[in-house]
């Protein structure tokens, strides 16, 4: 019995618990860059006619919002924006720099990656995906809303100034304390 416990743990100790902290800027910036492909694949849409009542003169009554000014256009762009970043799994490149990846087909996968591993690197991402979505929602509707997160914006908007995973000097803030939360 005391030599499979010391088993299990020196197994536990040899499996990569979690991605390391250095992998927060990248994890950002690919969701940022997934938010950025839903943005250029936008499709022009009309205004939003909220008009749906009559006065006694028989003048509809309500507004007309702009779609890219709705909070509509924000709830369609983030939604689901997690479900899409279970295709992302973390690559090592030959420098040693580790970045998030996209997955075009699970069953093909480069010689020397392991399915498995790679899955659970995509769940890692997703997760983080959400907890980061949760802290950042509000303001990342309101600069959808106000224009201010174009193609182009968003990796800054989202890694720098909202979550502040990324530094503009491409250093990581939270390097000291947050090893553990990918």
């Amino acid at each position: 019995m005391p030599g499979s416990v010391l088993l299990i743990v020196l197994l536990l100790g040899a499996l990569p618990l979690a991605p390391s902290m250095e992998d927060k800027c990248s994890a950002c910036n690919a969701i940022a860059d997934e938010l950025e492909i839903g943005l250029s694949n936008e499709k022009p849409r009309n205004h939003l006619d909220m008009r749906h009542r009559l006065d006694s003169k028989g003048q509809r009554e309500g507004k007309l919002i702009d779609y890219r000014a709705s909070e509509l256009r924000a709830v369609e762009l983030l939604d689901g924006l997690c479900e899409k970043m279970q295709d992302y799994t973390l690559e090592k490149l030959d420098t040693g720099e580790e970045i998030w990846v996209r997955i075009h087909d699970w069953d093909n996968l480069p010689a020397g990656k392991d399915k498995q591993e790679a899955r659970a690197y995509s769940k890692h991402i997703s997760s983080f995906c959400a907890r980061l979505l949760d802290e950042t929602e509000d303001e990342l509707t309101e600069l959808i809303k106000n224009g201010r997160a174009e193609s182009g914006r968003i990796q800054k908007a989202l890694c720098q100034e909202l979550s502040k995973h990324c530094s503009s000097d491409g250093d990581d803030p939270d390097d000291d304390n947050m090893n553990d939360e990918l």
